[in-house]
């Protein structure tokens, strides 16, 4: 494997350098070509996320003729039928296994028949009769489940293993969720194994959202994978963009028809056959004014399977995108999803500054150290990232950026899965190439030695003064234990917080996560933020899980009170869904000044696909916003890292607004126009704008709200823009999927 994946990449690069690929196709079919290659080559039975391949091989063993009961065979399938979807054969592969072991309550392999139990609810429900309620946490209303055969034999199972291990918090979260699932909690929980509370609704309360991605076309079926919600094609109107993170998953392109309803025009986009990317971001790297892609691969991925490339997506302004990664010299063959653009030398064109993940038990030939890509002005890109000093090794799983020290110049956080944090400080060096300080220790952020995942910089507290977010993450566990422990009153510490770093305004950061009541069990996998009720800080959504199937725990929503504290409004806001949360984004898809949220849902193997969701925000109260679309002129155009400041009156109190043109979390992105919401204020007293790069200050005095605004550096009026307010409207319900009858009986 490893001579092969060598090979290949010595004949991409040296192809490349002598010229051959300009005697073949385009750089565009070039990558399609390489993504189908690597797709053959990683379907192999050393690939952990392959189960076909694997379940394939066991299928032959039990295929040879007296072979049919082979115990270890069919212990090697039954979890491999899950991972391929296929839970009705699973649960019959299970029982036939209880009925030829002497299992007893307290094996392992009990559990994993309760999950089989598990999945076959979530599949003949969630997943064949899909509606905006399915999984949503707590389940009611219409989450429950129709077909009960799955969730009946799952709480039947689990209270056997509990009869035997009273203090199984694993089986005792599941099976709470599993009467969840039949409307049978908390009242029909046994009472020695019920967990109290997981429905209470008291306390900290928003006005629920509905999911309509189905209800708009918008509930894809995938794995994990990223979103985007972005103006591709400059009409006003936002679109999305979602992408799938193995190689044989399509991107899909969504265009927003203006109207309240969505077109997938991805057949006519030029995305098909660039697949996979467990990670998307906008960017506009050449400064024509559209929003190109950057598709990340390779991440999680083991053995070398991971060494995959990237792909920089040119907008052509026509609503199709071409592949350009190998003509603009950003070709490269290393496992990330943790990339982040900016303009770190001032000089008016984004940079991009890419994380890798380097060995921490996966056993990768190579070690792989970040690179950072200077725009070279012309459409290509040169890496100094040793020259640069920023060429950081470690298992990085996001990156952001952001001026943290408010000297003008864009510095950089990476998070790991090893526990270490990098602050890199830019020394703002004059010249093509800047130079990067190592400050993680010296600020303090260094302190901190849990592996983290999600990330960002945000000003949370609205003092000017960028601080830190890194969100805690277990890879190889079950998270049911850790939420059952923590709805329990007695939780691990430090275990799936979302760690939150206050800048103390002198190049230090203090961790005030446990202040903030954010030491709250999430495990993040992909988040953003924004604000919902148009308050001015802005709060937070997490999407949660790992590849476990047992990690069956809520996605989680948090509101920012006052730059203070972080309240948990999960399950008021009715967007806790169960299943695998990844890319996030928050949206005025509709166009009235109202952020609802749209979540790339699936996990990493087809039997944990989902569908996404898009949780629409009903409006929390009557506060005003303002919408700001910037565009540099010596600043880059899509004025990324440029700095907002609005300052106006509210309820009497007057105070400010600061927000970085960005797109949010490091897994998921928002829209590059801002939308900031301004409390009570009637006039904003002035925008301030600090243009990226250029040193630019601008002023907008006495600017009425409730408006979306075109800024354009050195002009000195604003251009109003004319949205129509779309309206989603619900479709009529799908008829119930019936499944066939699974053979569920064993003997006791």
């Amino acid at each position: 494997m490893y001579k092969f994946n060598i090979l290949t990449k010595g004949l991409l690069l040296c192809a490349v350098a002598t010229g051959l690929y300009a005697c073949q196709s385009s750089s565009h079919q070039q990558m399609i070509d390489m993504l189908t290659k690597l797709h053959k080559r990683n379907h192999s039975a050393q690939n952990s996320f392959a189960p076909d391949v694997k379940l394939h091989f066991s299928d032959s063993v039990l295929s040879v003729p007296g072979n049919a009961n082979n115990i270890a065979a069919l212990m090697d399938v039954a979890p491999l039928l899950l991972k391929t979807g296929d839970e009705e054969r699973s649960v019959m592969v299970y029982n036939t296994l209880l009925k030829k072991t002497n299992v007893t309550p307290a094996d392992n392999l009990m559990t994993d028949v309760g999950m089989a139990y598990m999945r076959l609810g979530e599949r003949t429900n969630c997943m064949l009769n899909h509606n905006g309620s399915s999984c949503v946490f707590p389940i009611k209303d219409a989450g429950v489940h129709i077909i009960k055969t799955g969730s009946t034999k799952a709480i039947e199972t689990y209270q056997n293993i509990l009869k035997s291990k009273p203090d199984d918090l694993e089986s005792r979260w599941l099976l709470n969720i599993a009467y969840m699932t039949l409307g049978g909690y908390p009242d029909r929980v046994p009472a020695q194994y019920l967990i109290p509370g997981l429905d209470n609704t008291k306390g900290a309360n928003v006005r629920p959202f509905t999911d309509m991605a189905a209800d708009l076309g918008l509930n894809i079926n995938g794995r994990a994978g990223g979103v985007i919600a972005e103006d591709f094609d400059n009409d006003g109107y936002l679109d999305l963009i979602t992408s799938g993170w193995e190689l044989n998953d399509p991107m899909h392109y969504f265009k927003n028809n203006q109207d309240g309803t969505f077109t997938d025009v991805t057949a006519t986009s030029g995305l098909k056959g660039i697949n996979g990317g467990l990670n998307i971001q906008q960017t506009d790297y050449d400064n024509d004014g559209y929003k190109d892609i950057f598709v990340m691969r390779g991440a999680w991925n083991a053995h070398g399977f991971g060494d995959q490339p990237s792909s920089l997506l040119h907008n052509n302004g026509d609503g199709t995108f071409t592949d350009v990664t190998i003509s603009a010299g950003l070709l490269f063959f290393h496992p990330t999803q943790a990339a982040v653009w900016a303009d770190f030398n001032n000089d008016g064109w984004l940079d991009v500054f890419i994380g890798f993940e380097s060995p921490m038990g996966f056993d990768q030939i190579e070690i792989d150290e970040s690179k950072l890509f200077i725009n070279n002005h012309d459409g290509t890109f040169t890496d100094v990232a040793d020259k640069a000093h920023c060429n950081i090794v470690s298992f990085i799983k996001g990156v952001t950026a952001a001026d943290y020290d408010n000297d003008g110049w864009p510095d950089i956080f990476a998070s790991t899965l090893d526990g270490r944090k990098f602050l890199l400080k830019n020394k703002g060096k004059a010249g093509a190439i800047p130079d990067f300080e190592d400050v993680s220790e010296a600020s303090g952020v260094a302190a901190n030695r849990n592996g983290t995942f999600t990330t960002w910089f945000f000003d949370y507290n609205n003092d000017g003064w960028p601080d830190i977010m890194a969100a805690d993450y277990r890879f190889t566990t079950s998270l049911a234990y850790y939420a059952a422990a923590a709805a329990l009153g007695k939780p691990e510490p430090g275990n799936g917080n979302i760690y939150l770093f206050r800048n103390n305004r002198n190049g230090t950061f203090t961790e005030v996560t446990k202040q903030a009541g954010l030491d709250k069990v999430v495990f993040s996998m992909g988040a953003n933020f924004g604000d919902i009720d148009n308050d001015g800080y802005p709060d937070m959504y997490f999407g949660s899980g790992n590849p476990d199937f047992k990690s069956l725990v809520p996605n989680k929503m948090f509101r920012n009170v006052n730059g203070e504290r972080f309240e948990d409004v999960t399950i008021s806001s009715r967007t806790g869904n169960l299943q695998k949360g990844h890319g996030v984004a928050f949206a005025d898809f509709r166009n009235t000044g109202i952020q609802d949220i749209f979540a790339e849902m699936g996990g990493a193997v087809i039997g944990d696909s989902y569908r996404s969701s898009l949780y629409v925000n009903p409006g929390q109260n009557n506060n005003n916003w303002i919408s700001l679309k910037l565009e540099g002129t010596i600043a880059n155009s899509a004025a990324i890292g440029s700095r907002i400041k609005i300052t106006f009156t509210d309820n009497g109190v007057k105070r400010s607004v600061y927000k970085d043109v960005n797109s949010g979390g490091s897994f998921g992105s928002s829209p590059l126009a801002q939308e900031i919401g301004v409390g009570q204020a009637k006039i904003l007293d002035d925008i301030e704008i600090k243009w990226a790069g250029s040193k630019t200050v601008q002023h907008f005095k006495s600017v009425a709200v409730n408006q979306f605004l075109h800024i354009v550096e050195g002009k000195n009026q604003t251009e109003l823009l004319h949205l129509r307010k779309a309206v989603f409207k619900k479709k009529d319900a799908p008829l119930v999927c019936m499944p066939m009858a699974v053979n569920t009986a064993r003997n006791h």
